[in-house]
């Protein structure tokens, strides 16, 4: 099976163990980021979270540009006079 068509047979089949929901992702994204920023580890803060973003392209979505943007964002350089 090519890993596409896995992907989808994982997305529609579920995951094996607890997963959040759309709403309780959206309500945790902020911090599993934060916590994977701080590189601790955010499936044990946030459990059920990875299992989420594996079958649910439109929160994996939200999660990646997230991280992207925290990643990119650093301290804001002092406007110039």
């Amino acid at each position: 099976m090519t890993d596409e068509r896995g992907q989808v047979c994982d997305e529609l089949i579920g995951p094996d163990e607890p997963e959040l929901t759309c709403e309780e992702c959206f309500e945790q994204l902020d911090r599993y980021v934060d916590v994977a920023l701080a590189d601790r580890d955010p499936d044990r803060a946030v459990p059920g979270m990875r299992a989420h973003l594996v079958g649910c392209p439109a929160c994996r979505e939200d999660h990646d540009s997230l991280l992207e943007y925290a990643r990119g964002a650093g301290p804001t350089p002092p406007p110039s006079s």
